[in-house]
């Protein structure tokens, strides 16, 4: 749990480029890895060296996981049953988002932007990335949603941040996906065009996972965005 609210999360850094970052994206994880799990994707998206990008991989609390037995794992919160939008585990998620937004928070102190930040995450990380980008105060860059949901979707009409409310947004799912089915990834991606978010979405011949095609296509995004 986030025993701390004033803490950071721990985290690895990445920069790449061969000045100042200009920008930062934020990775979440999925649940039972931790920050490591994406740190391959840096060399993998191909970004050109005049792109300044700083990477930050958080690691996610350990928590028990009811699905999981109440096995002790990296999560950024409970899962109840195999059914996840059954019963959400709701101070959690926002227990979480407040430990993303104090990141986001301290990358602009850091001196980006945050109209130069992006939220990306695969699987609970992707949902904590819809969670985080849609209600952030400030305008960000984007967010990139991996094999993942809309939380708290009965909150966004409400909750929504006017600051966000054109925010690229990067969905992107497997077809054989048995963790998060399509069709229920296909019902977050309806109530979030239905809201009039502009968003892309992928489907790719996979299951739960990543693949290269989707690297690839994560690249031609990022670089509409970040190369001015």
């Amino acid at each position: 749990m986030i025993s701390d609210p004033t803490q950071l999360l721990p985290v690895i850094e990445i920069e790449t480029g061969f000045s100042q970052p200009a920008y930062t994206i934020i990775w979440l994880h999925g649940l039972g890895a931790d920050g490591n799990d994406f740190v391959p994707i840096v060399g993998e998206l191909d970004v050109p060296s005049q792109v300044s990008i700083r990477f930050v991989f958080p690691h996610a609390p350990e928590r028990p996981v009811s699905i999981n037995n109440g096995y002790v794992m990296h999560a950024w919160y409970d899962i109840y049953h195999a059914v996840i939008d059954r019963q959400q585990d709701e101070i959690g998620i926002r227990a979480s988002q407040k430990a993303i937004d104090r990141l986001i928070q301290r990358e602009i102190e850091r001196g980006i932007p945050s109209k130069n930040i992006i939220v990306a995450g695969f699987s609970q990380g992707g949902a904590m990335a819809l969670q985080v980008g849609l209600r952030q105060t400030l305008p960000l860059a984007g967010i990139i949603a991996l094999s993942c949901y809309l939380p708290l979707a009965e909150t966004l009409d409400t909750e929504a941040s006017d600051a966000n409310a054109t925010i690229p947004i990067l969905m992107m799912h497997g077809t054989y996906d048995p963790i998060v089915p399509l069709p229920f990834a296909i019902s977050s991606r309806e109530k979030l065009l239905s809201a009039k978010y502009s968003l892309q979405w992928y489907e790719y011949p996979m299951a739960h996972s990543v693949c290269a095609e989707e690297v690839a296509d994560i690249s031609r995004w990022l670089q509409g965005r970040l190369i001015k």
